[in-house]
């Protein structure tokens, strides 16, 4: 495991960042996970805004980085300028479970989110491991107030489940971040001279960290490795220098990375026996500071740890079985099994994934794995091992390519299985294509890379496959322009969305409003609204104009300017009845009854069929 902890100081990310990660070394191929504790990333207001709509940079960045060397985001969590992020290698998916995350504001006594401590915490092969990633408060003369603050974040996370409800209940904790922790005492010629004179140890003393350790309860049994590197604050930014400005700061070890292992007797009740030495093992590999990063008036931090334990999950959740090729869309079967146990939802799906995925819903397609034979057997306790679905050929991707099948858990939000890279080989679809076709599908490869934020949630919705069936906002339909869906379909929808199993209404919905005529048989002006065509394979606007109709395909600019597809507006138009007047008689010998079949909102007095429809 990798933990890395960098103040960055509001800067924007580096071009590189693979020697910080340890990427061109040989131990990236021995490393499962990494966890990146980020204090100080810009949370001004307008960049708030923006992180709102899109992933913050530094996490796009670490994606970037990382996916190629088959590291998936597992999960993130972000409290203003702090953020925390943990990768693993897709093979170890299915064994990372109970992922949950929590933030605790001790900024303003509480109220600010610059100050704090941020946390991810999961079940790796069956034993508990938290991941937490502080930043608190600064100067030399606040020690105590940071032991404070530390109690505060233990006392408050808490997690649900039956095991390791806080913090320190976990097997394993690991605590990084920019701690604050100052050097007392010495003043800053002598810090320097030690410094530059590379006898660090004269300075571990006097360390305040050092000295807590020892004297304050809260931190029992946290370790940390010999402090053999620089003091990583604070330099003048793009430089290697410590701090030549008026304030002239003593350097000090503010960026630090702990690690507590649970003790065997806690927990344990009159009766129970004591678990077995040795069930857990740490050791730490590497412990550096990076002085090659200048962006910031901190170096990052970055520390190797091996850890030995006996494993206590021996199969994933979910076993996938598929081909070792998909040559033709009729081999696209995919099977699977569920362990007995798992808590299976409706809304869990099966991902098809390009090898080098980023994150659980960087997806190339998916099929829902619901199936109401399956729900029947796994009903009856019988066929568990009998489930399969078929990608349909409009679905699977075109040429040759390594791609990875994912089962992703509603229930758990991760993903429960997957299988080893398997080859597809599907001839290229020249026939029908045209320049049209060709644009939409490029602009819905570019969307990808663009993420909408949902609760606790980065990623896009699996719903955005079938956008001209879903209720979410269309980002291939408005380039650039990325919208929140409304109120009533962010509380009615789930990702995968629900909504793209049902069709939505294909015509506007018209309000006829009488300068004259009543409606159906009424005085005033009240309305009349058309209504929803159920006809066609893609919805159309009506458009009268000049004293005729049109029709408008969805791929025109006026229909991609429908305001139902922003999800702004209602989806109905206005028009005035004296210019459909010289149409009526025409519509109707054509079978068409404007204000016959009424939507939800139409105004009471008009029928719901041909037979029960009126006119003025």
């Amino acid at each position: 495991i990798t933990v890395v902890t960098w103040n960055v100081g509001t800067a924007m990310p580096p071009n590189d960042v693979t020697s910080l990660l340890h990427l061109n070394t040989g131990e990236t191929n021995d490393v499962d996970m990494i966890a990146i504790g980020l204090q100080e990333v810009n949370s001004k207001i307008n960049k708030r805004l923006k992180d709102a709509l899109f992933t913050d940079q530094w996490s796009e960045l670490f994606m970037d980085v990382l996916s190629p060397f088959h590291f998936i985001l597992v999960s993130t969590v972000r409290m203003q300028g702090v953020i925390l992020l943990v990768f693993a290698k897709y093979y170890h998916l299915p064994f990372l479970q109970d992922i949950q995350t929590d933030c605790t504001r001790t900024g303003l006594g509480g109220y600010w989110g610059n100050k704090g401590g941020v946390s991810v915490r999961l079940s790796i092969f069956g034993h508990m491991v938290c991941f937490l990633n502080c930043h608190l408060p600064a100067h030399l003369e606040k020690a105590e107030q940071r032991k404070e603050d530390f109690a505060t974040i233990l006392h408050m996370q808490q997690f649900e489940g039956r095991v390791a409800n806080g913090i320190l209940d976990h097997d394993l904790v690991f605590w990084f971040g920019d701690l604050n922790f100052r050097i007392e005492s010495l003043d800053i010629c002598f810090v320097k001279y030690a410094i530059d004179s590379n006898v660090l140890s004269q300075l571990w003393e006097k360390d305040q960290l050092n000295i807590a350790k020892s004297t304050w309860p809260v931190l029992r049994g946290f370790q940390e490795g010999p402090l053999n590197f620089p003091p990583t604050f604070k330099f003048d930014v793009g430089t290697n220098k410590y701090d030549s400005s008026a304030k002239k700061r003593k350097p000090a070890w503010t960026d630090r990375i702990l690690w507590k292992i649970k003790s065997p007797s806690t927990g344990l009740g009159a009766g129970r026996r004591r678990p077995s030495q040795g069930v857990l093992s740490v050791s730490q590999l590497c412990y550096c500071s990076h002085m090659e990063y200048t962006v910031s008036d901190h170096k990052p931090v970055a520390a190797i740890f091996a850890v030995q334990f006996a494993s206590k999950v021996d199969k994933p959740p979910v076993e996938i079985y598929v081909a070792d090729e998909w040559s033709r869309p009729e081999q696209a079967v995919v099977r699977y099994k569920m362990a007995v146990g798992f808590h299976r939802s409706s809304w869990d799906w099966i991902g098809l994934y390009r090898v080098g995925f980023r994150h659980p819903k960087d997806y190339v397609s998916y099929v829902w794995a619901r199936s109401d034979d399956g729900e029947r057997c796994l009903e009856k306790q019988l066929c568990v091992s009998g489930l399969q679905v078929m990608f349909s050929e409009e679905a699977l991707p075109k040429g040759n390519g390594e791609y990875i099948l994912g089962y992703y858990s509603n229930t758990s939000s991760s993903i429960a299985g997957v299988t080893e890279p398997f080859q597809i080989s599907l001839p290229r679809s020249e026939e029908g294509s045209s320049p049209t076709d060709s644009s939409g599908s490029s602009s819905e490869e570019d969307d990808s890379t663009l993420v909408l934020l949902a609760p606790k949630s980065r990623s896009p919705s699996p719903g955005k496959m079938k956008r001209h069936r879903s209720r979410s906002p269309s980002l291939a339909k408005f380039q650039g322009l990325i919208l929140r869906p409304s109120s009533r379909d962010r509380g009615t929808s789930r990702s995968p969305s629900p909504q793209s199993r049902r069709g939505l209404p294909r015509d506007i919905p018209t309000i006829h409003v009488p300068q004259e005529l009543g409606c159906c048989g009424a005085k005033g002006k009240e309305p009349r609204q058309a209504a929803d065509s159920l006809e066609g394979s893609s919805f159309y606007q009506t458009i009268q104009e000049e004293g005729r109709s049109q029709h408008v395909s969805t791929d025109s600019p006026l229909a991609r300017a429908d305001p139902r597809n922003l999800g702004l507006l209602p989806a109905l138009r206005l028009e005035m009845i004296d210019k459909a007047l010289g149409q009526r008689q025409e519509n109707v010998d054509q079978g068409y009854y404007p204000c016959q079949r009424m939507s939800s909102i139409s105004p009471p007095g008009c029928g719901t069929s041909p037979k029960e429809g009126c006119s003025p």
